[in-house]
């Protein structure tokens, strides 16, 4: 590798950043400000952008992209399909662009869709396109009337302070090569601009920022605690695995936009790959796991396109900054007691032959199976404003179903139906038979 940039990202520790070699500009010697092109991490760019516009009311997930863009073929494909690579795009641009190196323009690049194929039938399975990314860039780009560059600059790059982060490169940009398989000879790779699918891999930028932006896809609330870029259920809904990328090894995924890497023991990796003439990059924030501090990212960029372990090296910086420094422990503080119309519900219920255990921690009910692993998330409840006896799950087991309270006239909680499944203090068969627990037993 002529040169390598890596950074890491915590939230409780400073930055970190570190480069090694030769960044091949005369005028510009290798430093932590110098700029990597980042490829086809700028899609997770690209989809920030989408569900912006999605939160703003601009369009649906599901709409077909014919509903916002003048396409003369294909445009049943559904936004939500092109984020996760399921909607059958070929994988390039029509023509011939790595041998030519001309990049169609954004016009052109949607007037093409009548010469592109559909390689795969709508939600058969993933592959890979950046055809599909350019075409929601243009799709951002028409919503905000601008251009996606000027939207990815005001919307995000600005509101997060990611300075050292540009559509084309600076004077500070290093050299990318192609490192010969058999000798020591670099070559220097020709740079190609992107144009029209500038949206699926043009972005140019250095392993501190880079860092942060994996941070922000893990832990936006810590990174963007005004939600000013994206609400944190946004990307968690970005971050939920839509498809694996393999059919038998079930390794890794894609959400929207973003590649998920689970790592066991309920860690995932989120972020994003790059490659580009001369260019890798890894990209990857860390969800869960223990030492995790939050807002852990990490980002390796390399000067040549043929250094693969730059992909395999920042999953392993991830690692060993929880391992050998973790977070510190923070200590338990006592907390509220659970509201008084919610007393009544602490503790074990059973429900289909197996006991659950509902506890109020952190100003909510939550429920988790008696015998769960300790490290799965419980379910947790908010009240409906208008009905305290009905609570929607907010998360983890039964997500988005109701529980209903049914109260005696003293109005302690007797029974629970938690998505229409019946909760009883004892164990009881699904026709109303208590199970003894007397010496006949």
């Amino acid at each position: 590798m002529p040169a390598l940039s890596a950074a890491l990202y915590r939230a409780d520790r400073d930055p970190w950043t570190f480069t090694v070699g030769d960044s091949g500009n005369e005028a510009h010697p290798l430093d932590d400000d110098s700029r990597f092109r980042i490829g086809s991490v700028t899609k997770t760019f690209t989809a920030v952008l989408v569900l912006q516009a999605r939160d703003d009311g601009l369009l649906d997930l599901d709409d077909p992209i014919s509903a916002h863009l003048d396409v003369p073929a294909h445009g049943t494909a559904t936004i939500r399909r092109l984020l996760s690579h399921t909607a059958g795009f070929q994988r390039e641009p029509h023509g011939d662009v790595w041998d030519t190196l001309i990049a169609p323009g954004d016009r052109q690049l949607l007037d093409d869709l009548a010469r592109a194929e559909r390689v795969l039938p709508n939600s058969r399975r993933f592959h890979y396109s950046n055809l599909g990314l350019a075409v929601l860039g243009q799709l951002v780009a028409a919503l905000r009337g601008g251009t996606w560059d000027s939207v990815l600059r005001e919307r995000i790059l600005d509101p997060l302070g990611l300075s050292a982060t540009t559509v084309e490169p600076t004077a500070d940009a290093a050299v990318g090569y192609l490192v010969d398989a058999y000798s020591d000879t670099a070559r220097p790779e020709p740079q190609l601009e992107l144009g029209g699918a500038s949206p699926a891999a043009q972005i140019w930028s250095t392993a501190g920022d880079m860092a942060r932006w994996a941070a922000f896809l893990t832990s936006p609330d810590i990174i963007d605690p005004g939600a000013q870029v994206l609400a944190p259920a946004s990307l968690d809904e970005m971050r939920w695995p839509l498809t694996t990328t393999d059919e038998t090894l079930w390794s890794g995924g894609f959400g929207l936009g973003l590649i998920l890497v689970p790592q066991g023991k309920r860690v995932v990796h989120v972020g994003h790959d790059g490659a580009m003439p001369g260019f890798l990059a890894g990209v990857y924030g860390r969800r869960g796991g223990e030492g995790n501090p939050g807002a852990l990212g990490a980002a390796v960029l390399g000067s040549s396109g043929t250094a693969g372990e730059i992909n395999d090296l920042v999953h392993e910086l991830l690692r060993i900054a929880v391992e050998e420094d973790p977070a510190e422990i923070q200590p338990w503080k006592p907390g509220p007691a659970a509201p008084p119309e919610y007393r009544s519900i602490l503790g074990p219920w059973w429900s289909e032959g197996m006991q659950f255990v509902f506890a109020w921690h952190d100003g909510a009910l939550q429920a988790r199976g008696a015998e769960a692993p300790v490290d799965r998330p419980p379910a947790i409840f908010r009240p409906l404003p208008e009905n305290p006896d009905l609570l929607r799950t907010l998360s983890g087991r039964e997500a988005g179903e109701l529980l209903r309270l049914t109260r005696d006239e003293d109005g302690a909680v007797v029974r629970m139906h938690w998505a229409t499944y019946r909760f009883t203090r004892i164990q009881e068969t699904f026709d109303n038979i208590p199970v003894s627990y007397g010496p006949d037993v």
